[in-house]
């Protein structure tokens, strides 16, 4: 059982209690008996190469969670919102540049934040227009070489990252 993170029914307003349902413990509403079923939130990267094979990664700004460190430009998808769309919106808001999503590339349960288990979802991109700069949330960029970033602030994209020199060392003729 992972530690309460809601205390009531956002139906009734009613206290929320763990409870066994459907093979686990669950967030049960002691007045309606509703299930608040704890979900992971969606997030989406943006695996942006250049012709050199370099990959974008951008520096996090200190009030973010896990500051100072790089990642893959990446971001939350808002409710409403397609996950294609998402990922276009959080390259443009950390990098400056527009980008239209190719292929879903890696999907992985990131546990980072223990108050917030999420699934990110890493697409391959084509950049087709803007200029490369840091904003939102992002205070700095580089184009890193895919064997030696500076150190990531999600154990998630190494793992992407990986799969990337992996993938590329397979193709004959191509190297990353």
């Amino acid at each position: 059982m992972s530690k309460q993170r809601f205390f009531y029914c956002p139906v009734c307003g009613g206290p929320l209690v763990y409870k066994f349902a459907y093979g686990m413990d669950r967030l049960c509403c002691t007045k309606c008996g509703r299930i608040n079923y704890e979900n992971p939130v969606v997030g989406v990267a943006a695996i942006i190469l250049n012709e050199q094979g370099k990959i974008l990664l951008v520096k996090r700004a200190p009030d973010t969670t896990v500051p100072n460190k790089w990642c893959i430009p990446c971001g939350y998808v808002e409710y409403d919102e397609d996950v294609r769309d998402a990922v276009k919106r959080e390259a443009l808001e950390e990098t400056g540049l527009v980008i239209e999503p190719l292929s879903v590339y890696a999907v992985h349960s990131n546990f980072h934040n223990p108050e917030q288990h999420t699934v990110g979802i890493w697409f391959t991109t084509k950049v087709v227009g803007g200029t490369t700069r840091a904003g939102d949330d992002a205070v700095d960029y580089i184009w890193s070489d895919l064997r030696s970033t500076p150190e990531l602030a999600f154990a998630t994209d190494r793992v992407v990252l990986d799969q990337l020199l992996a993938n590329s060392s397979n193709k004959m003729g191509k190297n990353i």
